[in-house]
């Protein structure tokens, strides 16, 4: 069975995993390049990479990344685990890239290249973007290409960093994107430098995708709540908020109405100008959206997920959801996670 509804822009990257993204014609892949030096940072490299393997969960072959080398053979991360990348940096010039990450560690040597630097300005003419993990951007700024840009590095060489690159501002941020120079000083920083850049290349809705997947911990325990924009209207957040919190039996539409203090002609046209949908699609994908959580992580029968998420009965929960994911409810994996509190006999 295939889908026959979709879900609005605003709650789309919740359920970009399930629904896929795209439709459309085919986009052209983000090709991302990771340079490993010695005593990189595992963690930092690995949230980076992780970020580009999800999105192709969502977006199938959406991301192609490379491994490189400054030298054959195999080089050592910081945790002692050796990778052997696939291919030398001096063959990067001949891939079509459009980022490089050059992969640093607390103790990767600050040693000047020469040769390194003429790869690296070599792909900043071609037009490919630049990053630097922990004391990689050091390696950016001894190439000359930090002048003028703001840079993320960790505090252990931000001096050393700051001494070169004179005319760049060495911010104390976990990660910054400025143009097209990327720069992170954590394993964090890393996970959320690669998501702004790859937002930027692609869209949030793969990002919010990206982000739901791999915040699986808190998602099994947090009630669904939408990450909600920072330009939306106070009258359209509260009715948002109220919509949250009253799933399991939903405000009707002079409700919602009266509690935000507006009409409902005037919510109607907040929805649909700010998050381009009705109050009504946006409560019940709100609904969907959650019940696919419970049945997921939950250990609540079918019919205690459709009354939990407002649903009259079974079977007119089973024909929405499958309305939106292309399956009956019954045929979602359960981890069950969670158990639901029984109620004890007296």
């Amino acid at each position: 069975m295939q889908p026959t509804r979709s879900f609005s822009s605003a709650l789309n990257g919740h359920n970009s995993r399930f629904t896929r993204l795209g439709g459309g014609p085919t986009r052209q892949q983000t090709r991302v390049g990771f340079l490993l030096l010695e005593h990189f940072s595992l963690p930092a490299f690995t949230q980076a990479l992780d970020t580009l393997v999800t999105a192709n969960l969502i977006e199938s072959d959406s991301c192609l990344s490379t491994t490189y080398g400054l030298h054959e053979g195999s080089v050592t991360s910081d945790l002692g685990i050796v990778i052997s990348p696939a291919a030398l940096m001096s063959t990067s010039l001949a891939h079509s890239l459009d980022l490089l990450v050059i992969c640093g560690g607390l103790r990767t040597p600050l040693v000047a290249s020469s040769e390194l630097s003429g790869w690296l300005q070599a792909l900043a003419r071609k037009g490919v973007a630049l990053a630097g993990l922990w004391n990689g951007t050091w390696f950016l700024s001894q190439a000359g290409l930090l002048d003028g840009y703001r840079c993320s590095v960790h505090p252990e060489h931000r001096g050393a960093v700051a001494e070169i690159a004179q005319t760049s501002h060495v911010s104390s941020e976990s990660f910054v994107v400025d143009r097209d120079r990327l720069s992170a000083a954590s394993p964090a920083g890393a996970f959320n430098m690669l998501l702004e850049w790859l937002g930027a290349q692609r869209g949030t809705e793969l990002t919010d995708g990206i982000t739901a997947i791999l915040a699986f911990e808190a998602s099994r325990y947090r009630r669904t709540t939408p990450a909600l924009q920072s330009n939306i209207s106070e009258p359209l957040r509260e009715a948002i908020n109220l919509m949250s919190v009253n799933l399991e039996e939903p405000l009707d539409q002079d409700q919602l109405a009266a509690c935000v203090g507006r009409s409902k002609r005037q919510i109607g046209r907040l929805f649909q100008h700010q998050l381009g949908t009705t109050p009504v699609r946006y409560y019940m994908e709100l609904r969907i959206t959650e019940s696919r959580r419970l049945l997921q992580y939950s250990d609540l029968p079918l019919l205690g997920v459709a009354v939990a998420c407002g649903f009259v009965s079974a079977s007119h929960f089973s024909k929405c959801y499958a309305s939106f994911f292309g399956y009956s409810p019954s045929k979602e994996k359960r981890f069950g996670c969670i158990k639901s509190l029984a109620r004890k006999p007296r």
